[in-house]
């Protein structure tokens, strides 16, 4: 007899631009470390960060917003994804760059407000009633099929309950029956039925029946606490994009009609505004009565500056709606054009009367020695070995160009020293790759001097 081992299938993550921020690296009085949590320098901007996560914390931020301006590559995405890590992962967050409003399918402000929508959550504490425990006893009582014939239907189940407290005999709907066949209830396994649905969910085998095999496929549970009968409370985290797709949707039946209406339809509805506005009464319904909270989540939008003039008007009304979400833009121009507008300059690319709204933190380029300290984690976050000169020669090139192009370095030299037979990467590595290929500053170079020999 052969045993063999399964590999998991879970997939396994590959490494991002940002795979290494854990978080804004802060210590105890919130003022930011040289480098933790992935992050390197630009403390004043973590510290803002931080500040702002405390305002979200603590639900004073509401309908806000923040702009993260400075040169690209000084770690405005990190910065955002920090803040997003350290609010913990019951915090929506939702990340858009603004030329994904530039889409064929529905308008622009419709991708905003959906986006929006995604950003905000809202957790609903419901107290379920549930009869929970051991299965003693499972007995389907037949009677004579009502259509005729020889066939014998279910009437009803007798099911038999125990936990540590007392045991419990129910007489269970028909229905429930398939539900416990589906989940394939035996005796001796440990459920719960939820009275109002009916639902059954099957949680384990008892551990009392641990030592019936030697080799065991199954997952032993506890027998549970109390009485058979008890009020469980169950939280659910939902967004409010979530709730809009799901009044959105026709619900069909198995009819034709219903069913070409689902084919017909195209691949995004658009949600009226007229069914947002019922689910914010009914939100705002369920917050008074206590049901639910409100958990303002984070938009971040990059690329700001790609959004036209049209967009920023519908973002200021957004903005000061009851239910808004904190939003972070950000972006690395600087005095430009608006969208949208033939000769409106105006920094940030973002008008006036919205950036008055904002709270601006800025990133300022790193220094070399913070280049270095950057690579040298990416490194360890791509799993590479590399040695201090290479790093140094690294962080040189990327004070030279940028940073994104040292890193981008890091595999072609790593492949490259594995062609040579070596486990690390060594100086003569960095220095071939360098000579393979371009950075912008150098390829601009090219083309000032031989401008003539490409086409204009």
């Amino acid at each position: 007899m052969k045993i063999e081992e399964v590999q998991s299938t879970t997939k396994t993550q590959r490494i991002a631009t940002h795979s290494h921020v854990k978080g804004l690296g802060l210590d105890e009085s919130g003022a930011a470390l040289q480098a933790a949590a992935g992050l390197v320098g630009q403390e004043l901007a973590r510290e803002a960060g931080g500040v702002v996560v405390d305002l979200i914390k603590s639900k004073k931020m509401a309908g806000r917003a923040i702009l993260l301006a400075g040169p690209p590559g000084t770690g405005k995405t990190a910065l955002a994804l920090a803040m997003a890590q350290e609010l913990g992962s019951k915090v929506p967050f939702c990340p858009m760059v603004g030329s994904e409003v530039f889409s064929t399918e529905i308008k622009k402000t419709e991708v905003l407000m959906e986006n929006f929508r995604r950003a905000i959550g809202l957790r609903i504490k419901e107290v379920k009633e549930v009869y929970e425990g051991e299965v003693t006893e499972l007995t389907p009582c037949e009677t004579e099929n009502p259509m005729g014939g020889y066939g014998k239907t279910v009437s009803h189940v007798i099911i038999g309950l125990k936990t540590a407290k007392g045991t419990k005999q129910l007489k269970l709907d028909p229905s429930i029956y398939e539900s416990l066949q589906k989940e394939k209830v035996e005796v001796g396994d440990v459920i719960y039925i939820e009275a109002n649905s009916g639902a059954v969910k099957r949680q384990g085998r008892s551990d009392t029946f641990a030592t019936e095999f030697d080799l065991e496929a199954e997952e032993y549970v506890p027998l549970p606490k109390g009485d058979v009968h008890k009020k469980k409370e169950v939280i659910q985290d939902v967004t409010l994009h979530d709730l809009d797709v799901a009044n959105a949707r026709p619900q069909g039946g198995h009819d034709i009609m219903s069913m070409m209406g689902q084919l017909m339809k195209p691949k995004k509805t658009e949600i009226t505004d007229k069914l947002r506005k019922e689910i914010n009464k009914v939100v705002n319904k369920y917050i008074d009565q206590g049901v639910a909270e409100l958990v303002p989540g984070v938009l971040f939008i990059d690329e700001v500056h790609m959004l036209d003039i049209e967009c920023f008007t519908y973002l200021h009304r957004a903005l000061e709606s009851s239910l808004a979400p904190i939003v972070v833009f950000a972006t690395n121009r600087g005095k430009c054009a608006i969208r949208g507008t033939d000769d409106i300059t105006s920094p940030h690319g973002i008008p006036l009367d919205l950036l008055d709204r904002v709270m601006i933190i800025r990133t300022l380029p790193y220094s070399q020695d913070e280049m270095v300290q950057i690579i040298r984690i990416r490194a360890q976050t791509e799993g590479l070995q590399i040695d201090d000169e290479s790093l140094a020669l690294l962080g040189v090139t990327g004070a030279k160009s940028t940073l994104r192009y040292a890193i981008q370095l890091l595999t072609p030299a790593s492949l490259l020293a594995k062609i040579n037979g070596k486990d690390c990467i060594n100086k003569d590595d960095v220095e071939e790759i360098t000579e393979l290929f371009y950075d912008a500053k150098s390829s601009a170079k090219i083309l000032a001097e031989q401008g003539d020999k490409f086409m204009k």
